[in-house]
């Protein structure tokens, strides 16, 4: 017997194939069969009369698809063709038994056609690559090769009697013919969605499981909450409760109208059954709705699963003493709470600084609840976590963090705070682009992967759209169709007397606002005292917020208030108008009384919802002595006011009721739709305002009216406790008559019907957020939010699912003017305002248009208020950039929980490299191919950027022509696009099989899938595409890690998706 070394020339395939000969037989014991092997001797074995094979017993897959030296092969991308050729040549050629103990060596033999042995081989080898020779293999091996006849007889007779040994065993071949047929046949799509989603979450520890989540709260799923959800909303709740428990906080950020209260109480009540003690902290006008479910009250649907958490105001948190429903908050035991949670938590986005020697609310609920006390988890609900500044999110998740930057470093994030302050950078970058460059997903690539992280590790965001793309309306039913948004102009007056709006805003412009301003009037030799006494320290001390400063800022905000006012009713700008000129007389009598010093005029007139506000109502009332003032120009402008307040008071006072146009086209409007309503029998109408005072004159002039001409009953709501009703026999609480309008959605019980139904509601922003009315078709803007987000949370209460609607309408009333005029006016109303914003960062930014401030930037608001005259846009559609819900994973961890729900074990036996073939007729799904890549061994490390959430792995789509679509960037957006590709699609597309077999010959001519490949690659590792393909397909491991680069080969194919284009078989 002689050695072989397996190498150069002495290789075990130069020895074989030259006497592998038309009728010739070869014998093979070996532990494994790769088809790579199979491959190199394809031709030569096709002529031989026949083969034995025995394989081992203990080796199912026998490694069919080779070894990690095999990748090159494997990334030919024709394994299915292989597998196809093994299983033809195996029935047709072979016979095989299966050894019943481990092979502990391999032996070749091949005979004559006489059946004489030719040639024997005996030692270290496999039917295999390595074994052949054609990848560098174990030095360390022993292969020896027959010298004589004499010893190939040997070996010949020694294989014969372990052949015979195992004749009386089953056959072996339908185990390694099932495993063949499972790699030749084509998969379905979704079987490979799944599979891709197996890889990314399973090598990461990050696979969701329903089971393995709710298993600690024992008859969950009996509750009636968990009943009473739908399929989305289970999947949220599963994803939330498992942030909860890995990383101790969760934000659902799910859009306006997809029930998160719902989803919340499915999480209160899985802690609940494990007895541990829940807060909910709401803002005070939604309270009811939270108590309502802990109450022993017939109305209260979820009274069977007997909630038992506190409900507290958000307001409450600045309080030590008094009660709260029935809590007393001097007694409460703060650091108690295992969960707490917050409903709207955008109200804590901004950390501002306390007053001296105070704490904010936000400072109290971090220190007296969450980090006191027992583990607090926290879970947060808001459609718009991040309104303003990226900083928004970052104050809210130092909730779950408690305040510890370096929380989330084991999940590649080393400081949130670092993360979110570049994405704010990059973002205000992003808003300065070109119009065709200012994209989404130019967006996302700027944002950096790391504040991707951040999303997806602690929200979970799903959209109206997404709800009906990925889960349909089999279950919830469908949302209504929106109509075109009515648009109505109107004047002021109809007698044509009172001047047009751009008068009356030159008119306030002029306006002085004194009485409002002492500090502007104090004498220059003063103005220190002044500063020392009432600046605010910003930045650790290095700098002072004046309060003059202040005061100016809200003189013109308060400006900007009055004009709101006009805009939205002719009566509650007299109102306005007639405090003011009130305040002016007073101030004015105190100067003539010669009193020794003044205070600030408390202001009234305030749009409390105006987060522009919120900063300057806070600190010490400043107090002037009147020998440090400049009395006479004090005096001449407080005169000043007083007349042109006089003048503005009494042209609105003529202007009454009858006289009042938009009034009376809201009349008109009301009568119109109850005689022709869109939905059969359906008068249900809301009427919103920003003001009460407008609210409460509508109720006045239209209620008694509506109930006399049409018998419509009508409710007034406002925030201020003024609840009104033309049904003497309803109680006059929130849930009384938000049961009476909108009886279906919030489930009446019956022995209420008898109370009657309310037809029109009239409302302020108190019951924008968080209230079902579904009921109701119609919604009328009185007046325009100057945030559309706001005008988005109205039409929400009926905008949602579950709506028995089939149609539902926005109306909007405009001020008679262009919105291009009506935008603008904002601006010359308000001047240039020098506010600094005090937030927990110190950092010092002007109010008026802060870059990547969107719900202050001009541009932005006029190009959503435009789109508003025309369509009905969702809240994600607003940034004109992404949502959180393009930033999160939750949903397809979710996908994967339940597919190996139904079909557990099969992703772990799915072959390596699988791939299917499906059809696209969306046009930003083009044709090609997107690969699901694993950075292998070094490449590992010079292919991962800091910070990339999927590392190692890497989804690319790559079109026809081999341009990048998508690159692995965007990972959330290629497997957005792959689920709906594959989503449904459970049986292989016959027709699109069929055309991609006719054009790849039945999967043997993949050049054009191998170019694609290597484009895949190239996007990834960032070298140009030539130098990918030079490498590509090299024999003999690793092919270009010789220095930065990795190449082709140095990525293993985990699993593809064919698109082809839609098409006539």
């Amino acid at each position: 017997m002689k050695l072989v070394k397996n190498t150069g020339s002495d290789r075990v395939i130069n020895i074989i194939r030259p006497l592998i000969h038309s009728g010739h037989h070869l014998d093979i014991l070996s532990p494994t069969i790769s088809l790579f092997a199979f491959n190199e001797i394809q031709q030569e074995v096709q002529e031989l009369e026949g083969c034995r094979l025995v394989l081992s017993k203990n080796s199912p897959d026998l490694e069919l698809l080779g070894t990690e030296a095999d990748r090159p092969n494997r990334n030919r991308l024709q394994t299915r063709w292989l597998a196809n050729q093994l299983l033809k040549w195996i029935v047709n050629k072979a016979e095989i038994r299966r050894s019943m103990s481990p092979i502990p060596q391999g032996t070749f033999v091949i005979r004559s056609s006489s059946g004489q042995p030719v040639q024997a081989l005996l030692g270290s080898l496999e039917f295999s690559t390595d074994g052949l020779g054609l990848v560098p293999g174990n030095p360390m091996k022993l292969i020896q090769v027959s010298e004589t006849p004499e010893e190939s007889e040997m070996l010949s007779q020694w294989f014969d009697t372990q052949w015979d040994a195992l004749s009386t065993h089953s056959d072996g071949n339908q185990d390694l013919i099932d495993s063949l047929k499972e790699i030749s046949e084509h998969q379905n799509p979704l079987l490979i969605y799944t599979s891709i989603l197996h890889y990314i979450f399973r090598d990461k520890g990050d696979e969701l499981d329903e089971e393995q989540v709710v298993k600690s709260a024992t008859g969950i799923r009996n509750t009636v909450v968990w009943k009473k959800l739908f399929k989305f909303q289970r999947d949220g709740a599963v994803g939330a409760i498992d942030k909860l428990n890995r990383f101790g906080g969760c934000i659902i950020a799910d859009s306006v109208g997809l029930g998160k209260t719902f989803e919340a109480l499915a999480i209160i009540k899985y802690h609940e059954l494990r007895n541990d003690r829940v807060l909910v902290l709401c803002p005070k006008r939604l309270r009811d709705n939270w108590t309502l479910y802990k109450a022993n009250d017939k109305r209260n649907i979820l009274a069977s699963d007997r909630f038992n958490y506190d409900v507290l105001n958000h307001t409450d948190l600045s309080r030590d003493t008094g009660y709260s429903g029935d809590i007393d908050l001097s007694h409460i035991n703060w650091g108690n709470y295992d969960l707490v949670v917050i409903d709207e938590s955008h109200n804590f986005r901004n950390k501002r600084t306390p007053r001296q020697g105070g704490e904010t609310r936000y400072d109290r609920l971090m220190r007296r609840i969450i980090k006191e006390g027992v583990k607090t988890r926290v879970l947060m609900l808001s459609a718009t976590p991040v309104n303003n500044r990226l900083a928004d999110l970052r104050n809210q998740l130092a909730f779950v963090t408690e305040g510890d930057d370096t929380a989330l470093i084991d999940h590649g994030i080393g400081s949130i705070d670092s993360v979110t302050r570049l994405a704010q950078r990059q973002f205000n970058r992003w808003l300065d682009l070109d119009d065709s460059e200012r994209i989404p997903s130019r967006l996302i690539e700027m944002l950096g992967f790391e504040y991707f992280t951040l999303l997806d590790v602690l929200t979970i965001a799903r959209s109206r759209k997404h709800i009906e793309k990925y889960y349909g309306i089999a279950e919830t039913g469908r949302f209504p169709d929106r109509l075109k948004p009515i648009n109505i102009k109107t004047d002021v007056d109809i007698a044509g007397e009172f001047p047009p709006i751009a008068d009356i805003n030159l008119e306030i412009r002029k306006l002085n606002l004194s009485a409002y301003a002492p500090l502007r009037y104090v004498l220059p030799h003063k103005q220190e005292v002044y500063d020392k006494k009432y600046s605010t320290e910003v930045k650790g001390g290095t700098g002072f917020f004046r309060q003059v400063d202040r005061e100016e800022s809200l003189i013109h905000l308060l400006r900007v208030n009055v004009l709101k006012r006009m805009e939205s009713s002719v009566h509650s700008f007299a109102l306005t108008i007639e405090r003011q000129l009130r305040d002016v007389e007073a101030t004015l009598e105190r100067i003539e009384n010669h009193e020794e010093d003044t205070e600030e005029i408390d202001i009234e007139d305030v749009d409390i919802d105006d987060p522009a506000f919120e900063s300057l109502l806070v600190g010490r009332k400043v107090k002037v002595l009147l020998h440090d003032v400049d009395i006479i120009r004090w005096k001449q402008d407080l005169a000043e006011d007083r007349n042109r307040l006089a003048g503005l008071l009494s042209a609105a006072r003529q202007v009454a009721a009858e006289r009042d146009s938009k009034l009376l086209a809201l009349k008109a409007m009301i009568e119109s739709k109850a005689q022709s309503p869109i939905n059969p029998n359906n008068r249900k109408m809301i009427v919103f305002t920003a003001f009460a005072d407008t609210a409460r004159y509508i109720y006045d002039q239209l209620a008694p009216w509506a109930k006399k001409q049409m018998d419509i009953d009508t409710a007034l709501v406002t925030g201020s406790g003024g609840i009104q009703t033309t049904r003497k026999e309803l109680r006059k609480d929130f849930g009384s008559i938000l049961s009476a309008f909108s009886p279906l959605s919030k489930e009446r019980p019956e022995e209420y019907f008898n109370e009657g139904e309310l037809d029109l509601l009239i409302a302020t922003d108190c019951i924008s957020e968080g209230q079902n009315l579904q009921d109701c078709d119609w919604l009328i803007n009185y007046d325009i939010h100057w945030n559309p987000v706001r005008i988005i949370q109205r039409f929400g209460r009926i905008d949602r699912i579950g709506s028995p609607n089939e149609y539902i309408q926005l109306v909007n009333f405009w001020p008679n003017m262009e919105l291009e005029e009506y935008i603008n006016l904002e601006q010359r109303v308000s001047g240039r305002m020098v506010l600094l914003d005090i937030s927990a960062t110190g950092e010092e930014n002007l109010i008026e248009q802060q870059s990547g401030n969107q719900m202050n930037d001009l541009e932005y608001r006029r190009n959503q208020l435009l789109k508003l005259q025309d369509v009905v846009i969702d809240l994600e559609d607003l940034s004109s950039g992404v949502s959180i819900a393009d930033l999160t994973l939750t949903d397809f961890r979710i996908d994967l929980a339940e597919y190996n729900k139904k079909h557990p074990g099969v992703l772990d036996e799915l072959p390596i490299g699988s791939f299917a073939v499906t059809t696209s007729d969306e046009a930003d799904i083009p044709p090609g191919i997107v690969f699901c890549l694993r950075a292998e061994g070094d490449a590992i490390k010079l292919t991962t950027e800091r910070g990339y959430p999927l590392a190692p792995h890497y989804l690319v789509h790559i079109g026809d022509d081999g341009a990048m679509v998508l690159p692995y960037t965007q990972a959330r957006r290629v497997l957005d696009r792959v689920k709906r590709l594959c989503i449904g699609r459970d049986i292989p597309d016959a027709g699109a099989c069929a055309r991609f077999d006719k054009t790849t010959k039945n999967g043997r001519e993949m050049r054009k899938a191998q170019e694609l490949l290597s484009a895949a690659v190239s996007s990834v590792v960032g070298k140009n595409e030539e130098r990918a393909m030079a490498s590509l397909f090299n024999p003999g491991g690793t092919t270009a890690l010789r220095g930065e680069f990795a190449g082709t080969n140095d990525f293993e194919v985990l699993a593809y998706l064919v698109v082809l284009s839609e098409a006539d078989d």
